[in-house]
């Protein structure tokens, strides 16, 4: 029976890698699908889980419908990056050491037909608070709100159980931040950060007002497992959303850039992403990743 990777629906691990490959030119189809078929015995969708972008799937000549590649949308003076790769892998186990080595491992592994194009290291701060302080995620679905809004519940054997996820890198302005009064901290989240209740008199620009999941005509709930990063004195979150579908993300997304109503969220005054990449989660089924769509059957 099909099933989503477990680690979509679990919660945020202490630590965890983000690694984006891309295709080598040289990389056959039938050398891929090789690949990806000893990366999918690997796979138990819980300390590893991986997606699928648009590129590889089309370069399979496969189809998974709702994928695409992530867009660059500009509007209100806004530009958001997309910076689409092949194939992501999300590992949710063990100490920087740990992850370490089996980032190395895997890109060994993979070497002949991929190559690593981008790396984030994340790790739980606090009691799953963002950089700034504040806590991430307090309007995540749980339980089975959690699974209709991140799991295709229905479709043929090989989608049924799937996903989609958007990341993006966020990158935090920290000396803009810092300057401001907590007041307008508070303000531009819509949340105070010393007690995490949301503000009723926040402005209409506040974070947590531009993205009230129920605002929105259908209702635009997805799963966040978003982490902090840090590297040197830089840092942000590593935003990372799953849904059945992009639907929910992308009217999110043009809410926040004013495309409703003209207002920009006020979040973009102290971070921007830096990255954008969609991919598609394939599912599990007898206990191994679901590869089947894309021609890929394991012996």
């Amino acid at each position: 029976m099909a099933s989503p990777q477990s680690g979509i629906l679990a919660g945020i691990p202490s630590n965890a890698s983000y690694l984006s490959f891309e295709r080598r030119a040289e990389a056959s189809p039938d050398d891929i699908r090789q690949y990806l078929s000893m990366l999918g015995e690997q796979v138990d969708g819980h300390e590893m889980v991986i997606g699928i972008g648009a590129p590889l799937v089309q370069f399979l000549e496969a189809d998974v419908p709702g994928l695409k590649s992530c867009p660059a949308p500009a509007l209100s003076g806004i530009a958001l990056p997309s910076t689409q790769s092949d194939l992501w892998i999300w590992l949710r186990r063990g100490d920087q050491g740990d992850l370490f080595h089996r980032s190395a491992h895997l890109v060994e592994t993979l070497q002949a037909g991929f190559d690593l194009v981008h790396r984030v290291d994340g790790f739980k701060y606090g009691d799953c608070r963002d950089l700034t302080g504040y806590i991430d995620g307090t309007e995540n679905p749980t339980g089975s709100d959690a699974l209709a809004a991140a799991v295709q519940e229905t479709g043929v054997k090989g989608l049924l159980g799937s996903s989609f996820v958007a990341v993006q890198q966020w990158q935090h302005d920290f000396s803009v931040f810092e300057s401001m009064t907590q007041e307008h901290q508070d303000h531009t989240i819509g949340r105070r950060r010393s007690d995490n209740v949301e503000l009723d008199d926040a402005p209409p620009s506040a974070h947590v007002k531009r993205t009230a999941q129920e605002d929105f005509e259908p209702e635009a709930f997805v799963l966040r497992r978003s982490m902090p990063w840090r590297q040197g004195l830089e840092g942000g979150l590593q935003f990372v959303a799953f849904g059945h579908s992009f639907d929910a993300f992308e009217a999110q997304l043009q809410r926040m850039m004013g495309g409703d109503d003209g207002i920009v969220d006020a979040l973009f005054s102290i971070s921007r992403p830096v990255t954008g990449e969609y991919y598609w989660c394939p599912p599990m089924s007898a206990g191994q990743l679901d590869l089947s769509v894309l021609g890929i059957n394991y012996g």
